[in-house]
């Protein structure tokens, strides 16, 4: 299993496959065939039918020094993955190189035919099951496990990692107007933050801030600012919205902060080995669902839960977002995408209520819902693994 620096990116929205993954391909392409006069570049699959949304074409075109012609390919079916792009280099009118690239999501990806990009496994465990019989033969906490495997260095860069985080609630709460793109999506994330609702509880209250902090950090991302992939861009919101509100109010030091997030970063990577952390290939419920997972452990370990609690936490999470399908109207990051982030944090937070007092009633293992999201993913029809063909994407009628 990898680094889980490769799980948590900094970088720009809205896509972490459709822009940093297409980005971080162009880019090694282009240290391979510099002396190329220009590049084409094939979209397929959902890279091609929302490419234009998720502004594809613009990070390609900017991303090197040469012109870059891009071909949008639609019709082509039985791809190797949903996210498949071909590069080729061009030189005095003739191809001189070639690249099939797969976008797998959270701005990884794959080049066929090489290994040369591929980051070393850090982890020999691979399970929720091995990783908790380790820690339960070594006598250590989750963030001890991680630190053992990645090293000390692990913790300097988690600490970039919530810093970015805080930076993108903080502007998100801070800005208002129209996020860009043909639906004239109003931010609401200042409007939440800032507007208290008349004999206001304390549980509506925290329902209106962990929103809003989510809320934030998806606008930002859907106006193409810095984020981190939680796991993904379009994702982003959930994690360091119930992070910051639960810390905040339980006055957490930021050692366990970055515990929390070792922890959630397990997490994540698990969905990603075993599954799929792509909405293109298994729906939103391979991107809110692990988010969601990812926050309720991470909110597990802010409170010092056992491994049980942290593993029954995560597992609720995801099993409840089992089916969630990636429906993006007009195949922008906004709409669903926004208002699920929120939604999402609020169901971590339940998820954690339970496995506080059920953990001991539970039947189903981590390892087991990872399996069946994956297996739900590729039983989805293609019209609702963001292609913008299916469900909300298909169904509404913007209001003249």
């Amino acid at each position: 299993m990898k680094s889980i620096k490769e799980l948590y990116k900094i970088g720009y929205g809205p896509s972490s496959s459709h822009t940093m993954g297409p980005e971080k391909a162009i880019k090694l392409f282009d240290k391979e065939f510099a002396d190329a006069d220009s590049y084409s570049v094939t979209l397929y699959g959902s890279l091609a039918l929302t490419g234009q949304g998720h502004c594809t074409d613009k990070v390609l075109q900017k991303s090197v020094n040469k012109p870059v012609e891009i071909v949008w390919d639609t019709l082509t079916t039985n791809l190797p993955h949903p996210n498949t792009m071909d590069i080729r280099a061009i030189k005095n009118n003739e191809i001189i190189g070639s690249w099939r690239v797969f976008s797998i999501g959270g701005g990884a990806i794959k080049v066929e035919g090489k290994e040369d990009f591929e980051t070393p496994d850090i982890y020999k465990e691979n399970s929720f099951e091995a990783i908790k019989s380790f820690c339960d033969k070594e006598q250590i906490t989750i963030p001890e496990y991680i630190e053992l495997m990645e090293g000390v260095e692990i913790w300097d860069y988690l600490s970039k990692v919530w810093d970015c985080m805080l930076e993108s609630i903080n502007n998100g709460l801070n800005a208002e107007g129209t996020l860009p793109g043909s639906l004239g999506t109003t931010r609401k994330a200042h409007l939440l933050y800032y507007t208290e609702q008349n004999n206001e509880t304390p549980e509506i209250k925290e329902q209106r801030i962990v929103c809003a902090y989510a809320f934030a950090v998806s606008e930002e991302n859907a106006a193409g600012n810095r984020i981190v992939t939680a796991p993904t861009c379009g994702a982003s919101g959930v994690l360091p919205a119930i992070i910051k509100y639960v810390s905040e109010k339980n006055n957490f030091d930021k050692k366990r902060i970055l515990e929390a997030l070792a922890t959630a970063g397990i997490i994540g990577n698990l969905i990603k080995t075993n599954a799929s952390i792509s909405g293109a290939e298994c729906g939103c419920q391979a991107e809110i669902g692990s988010a969601t997972s990812m926050a309720a452990a991470g909110v597990a370990e802010l409170f010092k839960m056992d491994l049980n609690q942290i593993e029954y936490a995560a597992e609720v999470a995801m099993e409840h977002q089992l089916g969630l399908t990636c429906d993006p109207i007009n195949g922008l990051v906004q709409i669903p995408c926004i208002e699920r982030n929120a939604v999402a944090a609020m169901r971590a937070l339940n998820a954690v209520s339970l496995a506080n007092i059920l953990t001991h009633t539970r039947k189903i293992s981590f390892d087991t819902i990872i399996k069946t999201m994956y297996e739900t993913g590729q039983d989805l029809r293609k019209e609702y693994k963001e292609t913008s063909k299916g469900g909300l994407a298909k169904t509404f009628k913007k209001k003249k």
